[in-house]
């Protein structure tokens, strides 16, 4: 990968089209963990919507191990989402060039982890929750939050609810019919270049989820290592030069 380009892809001086290259690439790797977490515990470790839901529904029918597994993977995913916070926070107060990468690598190696020793962790079950479970819900609070950062709320890549939603509207603005006579202001535009942003994000999401899924079955948690390597690549830019910059200082 280009130097410049890792640079604009997760450094901390932010471009439109460095934030939605950004946003593509993470989209297909939670895709594809969301994928492998299912076929590894049965479970969707991206959908919040989907915990919140089963929790309610287990302490109404008195399923209380299963909601306290719902439980424990939203505060899992609301810890790794404020990790990702710490994270972009504290290097910003020092001006590193790493603040949006620093939450990147941290996924990489919990990935690698689980990679390494996600079927030892798939037999943990401590309050309930497998190991797993609170290990990809904290990867996928982690990357979800450092890209709402980055985008300032523009792109998500853990959940795809939102992202077809806004797609439903600017098709329906996109086939919408404008009378000829009527007032310019009045009339209804489709955003065409959103409306590509965003299909691409979904269908980088589902790419990596046939591919996660694919690889999981063939190779099992080792299919993880691959999405490490990538994250790695993309921002260890950033990182390389903080540490290029921390030793310059003390050369002197």
């Amino acid at each position: 990968m280009p130097i410049d380009y890792g640079r604009r892809l997760t450094g901390k001086d932010r471009t439109r089209g460095g934030n939605r290259h950004l946003g593509w690439a993470l989209a297909f790797i939670a895709g594809a963990t969301n994928a492998g977490a299912f076929l590894a515990v049965k479970q969707y470790t991206s959908h919040m919507t989907g915990m919140v839901s089963s929790m309610a529904d287990s302490l109404v029918l008195g399923d209380f191990p299963l909601a306290a597994s719902a439980l424990g993977g939203v505060i899992s995913f609301v810890a790794g989402a404020a990790t990702s916070a710490v994270l972009v926070n504290y290097a910003r107060r020092r001006q590193l060039k790493s603040q949006f990468a620093l939450p990147l690598l941290l996924e990489a190696a919990l990935l690698l982890l689980f990679g390494v020793i996600g079927a030892r962790l798939a037999t943990m079950h401590g309050l309930f929750v497998p190991g797993t479970v609170v290990l990809l819900c904290f990867i996928m609070g982690l990357q979800n939050a450092v890209i709402t950062k980055v985008s300032r709320s523009e792109i998500r890549t853990t959940h795809i609810t939102g992202l077809v939603t806004d797609i439903g509207i600017e098709l329906g603005k996109l086939v919408y019919w404008n009378r000829i006579q009527e007032d310019p202001s009045l009339r209804v535009m489709a955003d065409r270049d959103r409306l590509l942003v965003l299909s691409l994000l979904v269908f980088a999401f589902a790419l990596g989820g046939v591919l996660g899924a694919i690889g999981f079955q063939r190779i099992g948690y080792a299919t993880t290592i691959p999405l490490a390597v990538i994250l790695v690549l993309m921002a260890g830019v950033p990182a390389a030069d903080d540490v290029k910059d921390y030793l310059g200082r003390n050369d002197h």
